[in-house]
């Protein structure tokens, strides 16, 4: 085979180191993006972050991104807990598991005894449930061995407070020579069953929620019904047949409706509220959203934008020995100015189609949830001469304050559903319509899907019964069957 040389012409698209870490940087949240910053800060010698007062004195390689990308002021910044809607009411089926709520935490703080007159704010200690029972069995007047079994028992109780064993499965595993018969394990489990939170320790929703009423005081009304329904007629609850359990429990729906007062108040999860969020996972918001002289303004949150610049006495040492200098000092000067110039990019480019989201749901900051206008991410791109792609990046994971509450950016986009006008309804706009008719309705006479329908008909907006059904189900709002009350 004979060899040859040729020459050919092609083009292809590559990405540079710079734009590799723009990329990089857009898609990244605000604790990701410090966390970034801070491993680079340390790499990089030539890289600092100014954390001194808002009057520091200017240098030339200075980054304050809300000096140079907008004049609105914003407001100072609140670390927003996310919160996790819970259920008032039974669901339907086997779904009842998740209807209830609990209302009690369980938190210790410690004081600081150094100094009398020092009252300072402590931290609260978030214990795990498997301590807080430890703590509470080790004051229990009990032997060593009945100690030991509980402690045994408090370790096969999952995170929900319930025991995931059998008693006889964990008498198998322990060791033979202990001779642990079936009473001692069942005498320890009472014990543990006393505990706080009430219904720790049970093996099924049942037991826990008896286990919970019998720990309420003995002269509370119905209290003896309402026990019999908790270990015997859950399922009728569940699916309300109000019918069947007025005449197994032979009583009027004046005492079945305190009856089922008293059991939902119940809390399914006993040791669900040790399932502490940390403290260093919240939401940090970026953008700002007010209403100045009647227009909806967005802005940078200010406590979240870094402020970088080039270190003075490695910038000064370099441009007096410039042909002198290291080539790694001159590489970490370069990346040091892309990281700048980088981090000015994403929050000017955040801070554009946050306006322009504001700009096309201004009604929804007026009037709420209803009037949620159809948006696409096509549309902010068009208007902002930026790709879809990067559109997706900079709403993933961003925040935006508003007096309405906090919300994602992604939350402002979503699907629409026709009207008879031929014009377009926001999904948002139509779940917010359905909860606010599930909340309006007779809870005697609840609203069914189809009724629904019909109900949007009227107000010209055209959506399947199934639609409906989808919507409802995503707002964890039950059948109408389900939400039937006496």
């Amino acid at each position: 085979m004979k060899q040859s040389l040729q020459l050919k012409f092609s083009q292809n698209l590559a990405l540079t180191p710079q734009l590799q870490q723009s990329i990089k940087l857009l898609q990244l949240s605000s604790q990701e993006l410090n966390q970034e910053l801070e491993s680079l800060l340390q790499a990089n010698p030539l890289l600092e972050r100014i954390d001194g007062p808002d009057g520091a004195p200017e240098v030339p390689e200075t980054y304050t991104p809300t000096d140079q990308i907008s004049s609105a002021p914003a407001e100072s910044s609140t670390p927003t807990t996310e919160e996790v809607p819970r259920v008032d009411e039974f669901g339907g089926g086997d779904d009842y598991f998740e209807s209830f709520q609990g209302s009690n935490r369980w938190e210790e703080g410690g004081a600081n005894n150094d100094d009398d007159n020092d009252f300072s704010f402590q931290e609260a200690v978030n214990l795990t449930l498997r301590e807080h029972l430890l703590s509470q069995i080790k004051l229990l007047p009990l032997s060593a061995r009945d100690q030991t079994l509980a402690m045994v028992l408090v370790d096969a109780i999952n995170d929900d407070g319930y025991l995931d064993q059998s008693l006889e499965e964990l008498s198998e595993l322990l060791p033979e020579e202990l001779e642990i018969d079936q009473l001692e394990l069942e005498t320890a489990l009472k014990h543990i069953q006393n505990l706080d939170p009430p219904g720790i320790g049970a093996r099924n929703l049942a037991e826990c929620l008896a286990l919970q009423l019998r720990a309420l005081p003995g002269d509370t009304a119905h209290l003896k019904l309402a026990i019999k329904v908790a270990e015997q007629h859950l399922p009728l609850l569940a699916t309300r047949d109000y019918a069947r359990l007025r005449k197994l429990l032979q009583c009027d729906d004046d005492v079945l409706k305190s009856v089922q007062l008293l059991v939902t108040q119940l809390n399914p999860r006993p040791g669900g509220e040790f399932s502490h969020i940390s403290s260093d996972h919240y939401i940090q918001h970026e953008i700002v959203v007010k209403k100045i002289k009647g227009i909806w303004i967005a802005s940078l949150n200010d406590e979240v934008v870094p402020k970088l610049r080039i270190n003075q006495l490695y910038a000064g040492i370099l441009k007096r020995n410039r042909e002198s200098s290291s080539q790694y000092l001159m590489s970490q000067m370069q990346e040091a100015k892309w990281m700048i110039k980088n981090i000015q990019q994403r929050f000017s480019t955040i801070l554009r189609v946050s306006q322009a989201i504001v700009d096309r749901q201004r009604n929804f900051f007026e009037h709420g949830e209803v009037a949620m206008r159809p948006l696409v991410l096509r549309e902010i791109a068009d208007e902002l001469g930026l790709h879809e792609s990067t559109v997706s990046r900079v709403t993933t994971r961003k925040y935006m304050l508003t007096p309405r509450g906090v919300y994602e950016l992604k939350y402002f986009f979503g699907s629409h559903v026709a009207t008879e006008s031929g014009g377009a309804c926001s999904a948002t706009a139509i779940r917010a319509l359905i909860r606010q008719m599930v909340n309006e309705e007779n809870p005697k006479k609840p609203l069914s899907d189809n009724q629904i329908t019909d109900i949007l008909g009227k107000q010209g907006i055209v959506v399947a019964r199934r639609t409906i059904a989808k919507y409802r189900e995503s707002l964890q709002i039950p059948a109408a069957n389900q939400r039937k009350s006496l």
